[in-house]
């Protein structure tokens, strides 16, 4: 009986920190702003066309956990977007979240009014596919009309 116990043990504390581990894939409200901060230092030291591309790309610096930038301009035309590519280039002026919002157009009223600040959502999560509630922080590029931001799930 030891001996199983010697054997088992192991093998509980291991199933119990896989399961544990998507959690810790979460990223935080905090890191999600810090993310947009260097976001904004990336696009003042290269540029918007070049910081988009960087942020687009998969993997790397501009994907921590389950954080990613996604960037719109003025008009509603998605300039980068870590998680959906194929949103790219596309005009989601109109666009309604789960809940029913319309996410860019509250996206580009608070970059315009207050320069940044926190919005909440629903969106799916890029590793469960699930819809869930998701908050944002969400800063107006500098003399541009393009807006940056990145989100924590709740």
């Amino acid at each position: 009986m030891r001996n199983t116990l010697k054997w088992t043990i192991p093998f509980v504390i291991a199933a119990v920190v896989a399961i544990a581990a998507p959690a810790q894939e979460r990223g935080t409200p905090a890191e999600a702003k810090q993310m947009v901060e260097e976001g904004l230092a990336h696009v003042k030291a290269v540029g918007p066309v070049k910081a988009f591309e960087d942020f687009n790309a998969p993997g790397g610096k501009w994907h921590k956990k389950d954080i990613y930038l996604f960037c719109y301009n003025f008009t509603g035309t998605c300039m980068c977007q870590g998680a959906i590519n194929a949103q790219v280039g596309k005009e989601m002026i109109n666009f309604r979240t789960a809940d029913g919002q319309l996410f860019v157009q509250n996206l580009i009223a608070l970059s315009k009014t207050k320069g940044s600040g926190w919005i909440e959502y629903f969106w799916p999560h890029p590793q469960t596919k699930k819809m869930e509630a998701k908050q944002a922080w969400i800063a107006r590029i500098p003399g541009q009309d393009l807006l940056i931001g990145a989100g924590a799930y709740k």
